[in-house]
């Protein structure tokens, strides 16, 4: 297969879905965005729905705020090198390791929860979308609506993230899950093998 001739004009165009994307993982507002850049709502959501063509000057402050390289947020065009080069970004007292470099559908992350009791207590959260994960290692607590479940090595969860829901490490060491997280509240399943075990 041949090299893809990728203009300037395909770059841009994808920036704007790729901007409401990072907004809508961080599950903020767009006037909570416009106070952390000083660019105007109305500014921000003209460059989300690709009615503005950014410039350097509203793409730094942007990348700052989203904790992104500014050739993330760009999407430069690839090199051929199929590499992902995962940047940790930290969050709230937890480590998230974006897995995918696309914009929009289904993106994948490793969090990384510090050990029980040594971060900040967080409230429930609530938000569009709907989430899978899979832990890698440690105990992870998932408080969910009224329900409260503790899930080790192998096991997995999902659910509607419009559910009051909160996830953390349950044990002294850190946990570590693998996550798959949809915005516009498409479902992630596991199907069993056909040589699987009824």
């Amino acid at each position: 297969m041949g090299p893809v001739n990728v203009t300037s004009d395909d770059v841009l165009a994808s920036v704007g879905p790729r901007l409401r994307a990072l907004r809508q993982a961080r599950n903020i507002s767009l006037a909570a965005l416009a106070a952390e850049t000083g660019l105007t709502a109305s500014t921000l959501s003209r460059l989300e729905n690709g009615k503005l063509r950014p410039t350097l000057e509203q793409l730094l402050p942007l990348a700052r705020a989203h904790g992104v390289p500014l050739d993330e947020l760009v999407a430069a065009p690839p090199t051929g090198d199929p590499r992902i080069h995962l940047r940790p970004v930290r969050r709230s007292g937890f480590t998230v390791v974006p897995l995918t470099r696309r914009p929009g559908g289904i993106q994948a992350y490793k969090v990384i929860y510090p050990p029980a009791g040594r971060s900040a207590t967080t409230t429930p959260q609530t938000h569009e979308g709907y989430e899978w994960f899979y832990v890698l290692n440690g105990q992870v607590r998932l408080v969910l609506g009224d329900q409260e479940y503790q899930l080790g090595p192998g096991e997995a969860a999902e659910f509607d993230t419009r559910v009051p829901h909160q996830i953390g490490s349950a044990g002294p060491q850190a946990a570590e899950l693998l996550t798959l997280f949809s915005a516009q509240g498409e479902r992630a399943h596991l199907s069993p093998s056909p040589t699987s075990p009824t």
